[in-house]
């Protein structure tokens, strides 16, 4: 699967190389994204929309979030640098590990930009499985990088859960039209 994967386009070595960089990578990136969606029309999107049980309250999502920049850069990094594992190359860890981070910053403008729930949740399934897989390629290079994957792979999973539950609800229209009905 991955023997194609390696000839994109990469996250740089020197971003994985530097501890700092490679913490600080997703983290600046999933703020940019957050803060390019509009906050105050998303958390208002958020409340009209109709929500499974569990949902947490909106200003949970950019602490956690945040944290798991943090824990998946600090992963990538460790696995990077300490690689050796005869399941993968580092190019090609970088790849999936790139690859994953762009299926997660796409999710917030999917689903509240184009308000297209179905395309978010495509988005995260292809993003639990993806991260799936460098869960165990990186429990086979390091056991903390595998670690520092279990809490983002249980988010995903929860987030999963909110991304269908929020689509099945409304229909799967969170139109702005929609939503204006019922408010």
């Amino acid at each position: 699967m991955t023997t194609y994967l390696s000839h994109l386009s990469l996250i740089p070595y020197d971003v994985f190389a530097n501890p700092a960089a490679s913490v600080l990578l997703p983290i600046a990136l999933g703020t940019t994204v957050g803060f390019s969606s509009r906050p105050k029309e998303t958390q208002r999107t958020y409340h009209a929309m109709k929500q499974p049980p569990l949902r947490p309250p909106p200003q949970v999502f950019g602490p956690v979030w945040t944290l798991l920049y943090g824990l998946m850069g600090y992963a990538a990094h460790r696995v990077v640098t300490r690689y050796s594992s005869p399941l993968v190359s580092t190019d090609q860890v970088r790849t999936l590990y790139s690859a994953q981070l762009g299926l997660n910053l796409l999710w917030m403008p999917l689903f509240f930009g184009l308000r297209k729930p179905i395309l978010a949740l495509a988005d995260i399934v292809s993003l639990v499985g993806l991260n799936g897989y460098l869960t165990y390629l990186y429990f086979s290079v390091d056991n903390v990088s595998g670690w520092c994957q279990v809490p983002y792979m249980a988010w995903l999973g929860f987030a999963t859960y909110l991304t269908a539950g929020v689509g099945y609800l409304n229909n799967w229209d969170i139109s702005e039209a929609t939503l204006a009905k019922r408010v």
